[in-house]
């Protein structure tokens, strides 16, 4: 997923949804083309004021601020696949080139106007959808790909981008979460424990509420940037993936590289699962996506995963001693 586009091209056509009639299946237009991100796209966290990060998340990729210079919460944050930049050449170059990416995208004809209507229980097809006040999503928001693995949405936001509690962001049918655009005309603010794919670009702040998650990037161009990350996914702008541990029997299951429920990992990484028994059972072998009985075994995370490991409890056959005397 690497955006290296910087024309726009438009040669699909245009379905309008109306404003008066609430969507829940709208199609745009497919033929949306990708911003170019430059330096912007190696960072998973960008703020022009302070970027502070509150529990244990883990970002994959560069997390910086610019002409700010404030980075707070590393540790009990983590870095991973990049490095922190405060106020230096890389974060300066890469908030030049989030803001031009900014206006790339807030410059594009609209193919659906969605104002004063919730993003909650709507499928979207590929194209540019825009309010010209703030959005809102409260529920799920479905984006459908139609099987195109290079399908790009953008959507043009004039004020302010809020989530609701527990809502969510699902691609589906190829679809992928860094050709997702929303360009913010202020701030954003990710509800809790959300669920949240594709590119924030906001003119002032982001903020992502405790337990809300992000598959993507958080690029705030003047203001600050907020993570409470407690309980939270991997803030990631690369593809990650869940592996789900099911046990049968009495034991357990270590995934090494370790992360906290939910298991989490970013694609391409090598786990390694260690199977360990509880007093008085044993480990048969694995199914699901895996099998066999070698333990500790490896899984490599290129899509969701799920396994079970099964145990049983060993019997103890009482000893029974013949007398030989006649």
């Amino acid at each position: 997923m690497k955006i290296k586009i910087l024309t726009f091209l438009l040669i699909m056509s245009i379905v309008f949804a109306t404003a008066s009639n609430p969507a829940s299946n709208v199609a745009a237009s497919l033929s949306a083309e990708l911003p170019d991100l430059g330096a912007a796209a190696s960072f998973v966290g960008l703020a022009g004021s302070t970027f502070t990060n509150t529990g244990s998340g883990v970002y994959y990729g560069n997390v910086g601020v610019s002409p700010g210079d404030e980075v707070i919460g590393f540790p009990p944050g983590e870095v991973r696949n990049g490095a922190i930049h405060a106020a230096d050449g890389i974060a300066l170059q890469a908030q030049i080139d989030a803001l031009t990416a900014y206006n790339n995208l807030a410059g594009r004809l609209c193919n659906s106007d969605l104002t004063d209507q919730d993003l909650g229980g709507m499928t979207l097809q590929p194209g540019v959808y825009c309010f010209d006040t703030s959005a809102q999503l409260t529920g799920d928001l479905v984006l459908d790909a139609l099987g195109d693995a290079n399908a790009v949405w953008v959507f043009q936001i004039g004020s302010t981008l809020t989530t609701a509690s527990g809502a969510s962001v699902d691609i589906i049918n190829d679809g992928q979460a860094l050709n997702v655009f929303w360009q913010v005309g202020s701030s954003a603010t990710l509800g809790t424990t959300t669920r949240f794919s594709g590119n924030i670009v906001a003119d002032q702040s982001i903020s992502l509420d405790t337990g809300a998650g992000l598959l993507g990037r958080a690029l705030a161009l003047h203001g600050a940037v907020t993570m409470d990350t407690n309980g939270s996914p991997p803030i990631t702008n690369t593809p990650a993936y869940t592996l789900t541990v099911n046990i049968i029997g009495q034991g357990s299951v270590t995934p090494a590289p370790f992360t906290t429920v939910p298991y989490i990992f970013v694609e391409g990484t090598v786990i390694t699962l260690t199977a360990t028994s509880d007093m008085h059972w044993y480990f048969v072998g694995w199914s699901g996506d895996l099998s066999g009985t070698i333990n500790p075994t490896q899984i490599t995370m290129d899509a969701n995963k799920a396994i079970t490991a099964t145990f049983k409890m060993n019997l103890y056959l009482p000893l029974v001693q013949r007398n030989s005397n006649p």
